[in-house]
């Protein structure tokens, strides 16, 4: 199963100095390797490792993800409006495969 464009909820502007929510989802099926299928053949192994946010290239969050995480990994964090600019979120996945999403951030004045 090949996961669809992760799924961002967050405000577009805040005032400054504000504290935002911020909630990541993606549509991964996070297989353990340790399933086996009707014929009993192992399910490769095949999940998110990791997840990082950045904010104009500063390091807002990083997640590692273990085998305990459910499919369609969800997350929820903060973050403190320092000014405008682009937060970047990046999943990386096993086979080297990963996941990008970029979301422009604008300071409102009456935000």
């Amino acid at each position: 199963m090949k996961p669809k464009a992760p799924r961002i909820q967050m405000p577009s502007s805040a005032k400054l100095g504000e504290i935002i929510p911020i909630k990541t989802k993606i549509r991964h099926p996070m297989e353990t390797g340790w399933r086996k299928d009707g014929n009993g053949k192992t399910i490769p192994r095949n999940r998110i490792t990791h997840f990082v946010c950045r904010f104009n290239g500063t390091l807002i969050v990083a997640a590692d993800y273990d085998s305990g995480v459910a499919s369609d990994p969800y997350l929820l964090f903060h973050a403190k409006v320092i000014g405008n600019g682009t937060f970047t979120f990046r999943w990386e996945a096993d086979g080297n495969e990963t996941y990008t999403a970029e979301l422009p951030f604008q300071v409102g004045a009456g935000a």
